[in-house]
């Protein structure tokens, strides 16, 4: 990346061609053990996040700490109590921060921040045990620059809950809702339903007996008849954390381009229009016939 930025004030490379060569840096060999795909944010504007789940405690936090290290921010899910001891050793011995999310974490360089991005993510969870799933979105919507609102505990056992954090969320100004569910995954339909804003269903691997481990909530969603909803697999927070970051980037862009085109449309003068009514002759006894007859005059 430096030889890049040090060809690019050389004049070697026009800006164009040093954007087209920062966006090839895929990988990173670590050790021989794995490969670091440190260009997939300036690709996709979405981040490289490790899984921890199938990994040594060690392996796992050395991996978030290397990413941190070379952009600032890693990124981790799925996480043993094992491994959350293991990065916060880790990550403290280096003097990172850990920024914890249920059993996902951001570990965070010294001074690093993501650059705002402006857009805006409602979170929606129909219990609280759908709120790992819902926090593993909400650590890659974060870690993308934009503001997260969470509510949990709104499931349709008590229908009268979800609304008022729902109006919340759309007052607030929410450019796409993430909707999290388990058992019989009803919730994200019935929000999809109501509202004109992007939903995203999070089928959650919470309930019992048969399709206990989410394939039904998988099912209800996919089978839903509100129309536009779009559904990720079962417990995917980072799936839906970064198809909700994709749509609210692009819906935020669209209208800031919408605002600039409209300002800088020239304005045109309009021609008054007045309207004059013009009785006509009598019809039957009793009752008048008018006509309207419009004319146009120049404003003066």
């Amino acid at each position: 990346m430096r030889d890049v930025l040090r060809r690019l004030l050389a004049g070697e490379l026009t800006e164009d061609e040093a954007i087209s060569e920062l966006r090839q840096f895929q990988l990173e060999e670590l050790g021989g053990r794995a490969r670091l795909d440190l260009g997939r944010f300036l690709r996709r504007g979405i981040p490289e996040v490790v899984l921890a789940a199938g990994k040594p405690p060690a392996d796992a936090a050395r991996l978030a700490v290397a990413m941190a290290e070379r952009q600032g921010q890693g990124l981790i899910s799925r996480m043993s109590a094992e491994h959350k001891a293991e990065l916060q050793e880790l990550a403290t011995g280096a003097g990172m921060r850990v920024i914890g999310y249920a059993a996902s974490a951001r570990v965070l360089r010294p001074g690093f921040e993501p650059d705002p991005a402006g857009g805006k993510v409602g979170i929606l969870t129909a219990g609280t045990s759908d709120l790992p799933a819902a926090e593993e979105a909400q650590m890659v919507v974060e870690a993308c620059g934009l503001e997260v609102k969470l509510e949990a505990d709104l499931g349709v056992a008590g229908l009268h809950r979800f609304v008022g954090p729902l109006a919340s969320a759309l007052e607030w100004g929410c450019d796409v809702i993430i909707v999290a569910a388990g058992m019989d995954g009803v919730l994200p339909g019935l929000v999809a339903g109501l509202i004109d804003v992007p939903v995203i269903g999070l089928p959650v691997s919470t309930g019992y007996g048969r399709g206990g481990a989410g394939e039904a909530a998988l099912n209800t969603m996919l089978q839903s008849c509100s129309t536009g909803l779009v559904v990720v697999n079962i417990d995917n927070g980072v799936g839906a954390g970064s198809a909700a970051v994709l749509i609210a980037q692009r819906r935020r862009r669209g209208r800031t381009t919408a605002s600039t085109a409209k300002a800088s449309a020239p304005t045109t003068r309009k021609p008054n229009r007045t309207t004059a009514t013009v009785q006509d002759s009598p019809g039957p006894p009793g009752i008048a016939k008018s006509r309207a007859r419009t004319s146009t005059a120049s404003r003066p």
